[in-house]
Parts: C-alpha cells; sequence; structure tokens
C-alpha cells in the first residue's frame, strides 16, 4: 500500500514512560552531586560500569524519544478516526499481505505487540468492521485476522495524515545523512532487541 510507512514505522519498541533517573545509572543527581565510584561502584571485577556523561546524554533521549514520540502518534489518530497508533499499525501490517491476511500469532511480531494486547485490539476492531478473525481449517488452536474493506478504506483516509505527523516529528528535523545515522542505529538496536528476545 503506497500510503504505509512501512517496516520502521511498525518496529517501534514500547519501552514504557517510566525513566531511570541518574543516579540509577551512574550520572549526576538532581541536586547536582556527583555520584562517583567511591558512592556507588562495588570493588573488583564486580563493579557495575556506570554510564559517562555522553552515554547518560544519549540515553535519556532515547527515553524521552521512545516516550513521547508514541503518545504524539497516538494523539493524531485519535483525533482522526479514534484509534491509537498501535491500532494503526496492525491495519497497516494486514494491508501489507496476500489477501490482507495474517495469523493471530505473525499479526503480534510483526505490528511489535503481546497476544493479549493484540486479541484486545482485533476483538475491538472487529466489532468496527474493520477486521474479520476465523479458525483455521487445519489448526483449531490457530486464528487468522483479515483486513475487511471497510477497515482498508479507514486506513486509507488516514494515512495520509500520519504519514504527514510522522514527517513533521522525526524527518522534517533531520538531513539525508542524519536519516541514514537514524537507520544505523535504529537498526542496530532493533536487531539486537529482537535476539535477545528470541524473535526474529
Amino acid at each position: 500500500m503506497t500510503a504505509d510507512l512501512g517496516r520502521a514505522d511498525l518496529d517501534r519498541a514500547e519501552l514504557g514512560s517510566a525513566e531511570l533517573g541518574s543516579a540509577d545509572l551512574g550520572g549526576a543527581d538532581p541536586g547536582g552531586t556527583e555520584l562517583g565510584s567511591a558512592d556507588l561502584e562495588a570493588d573488583g571485577a564486580d563493579a557495575p560500569r556506570w554510564l559517562d556523561g555522553g552515554e547518560m546524554a544519549a540515553w535519556l533521549a532515547l527515553l524521552r524519544v521512545v516516550s513521547v514520540l508514541p503518545q504524539a502518534l497516538d494523539r493524531q489518530l485519535r483525533d482522526e478516526v479514534g484509534i491509537s497508533h498501535t491500532y494503526y499499525s496492525m491495519l497497516a501490517v494486514l494491508s501489507d499481505h496476500p489477501d490482507r491476511t495474517l495469523s493471530m500469532g505473525e499479526l503480534a511480531r510483526l505490528a511489535a505487540t503481546s497476544p493479549s494486547r493484540l486479541t484486545h485490539a482485533i476483538a475491538a476492531m472487529e466489532k468496527r468492521g474493520w477486521v474479520r478473525r476465523r479458525q483455521c481449517g487445519a489448526d483449531r488452536r490457530v486464528q487468522y485476522a483479515t483486513l475487511t474493506d471497510e477497515g482498508l478504506t479507514v486506513l486509507r483516509r488516514v494515512a495520509p495524515a500520519h504519514v504527514a505527523e510522522v514527517r513533521r516529528l522525526v524527518f522534517d528535523r533531520l538531513d539525508p545523512q542524519r536519516v541514514e545515522e537514524l537507520r544505523v542505529i535504529a537498526s542496530l538496536l532493533a536487531d539486537g532487541l529482537a535476539e535477545e528476545c528470541g524473535t526474529p
């Protein structure tokens, strides 16, 4: 689907909104007191590898992005069609596959969400007529989700505004070199997380 953002838009890691403060990671505390090795570090080989100043700044900036960006995208989508970015991602993933159909397990993986959250979202969208579920004939434990014509119409209506918001919030702030750097760094982190979690 031409309006779809593609895989990069769908592989968002949901790290949550809680942030680790400087004292947790070895930087300066909010009062400005330096937490050095004498205060926190264990002796010998068991000493933690505390973040240095540059690493702390990068880490806190990353936490801000993964917390604030999804909230901003959610606001735009809720204003447009009353759904979150997670729901949009599920519709977009389905639209990009043959017959607009995937197993529930594969859809959860590609949309980067949990099976329980997926089940809740699909049930809600099924009530709206955007998605249809059916059992696998060969294995009753497997369910498939299909994007309906009505769901595709909704996706086509909201996708242009969503892509414009992604461009405004992210890519309009970056030149082509920075975009490539972002791709490399995000891919490196995403691949490492997938390996840690045992997902492809």
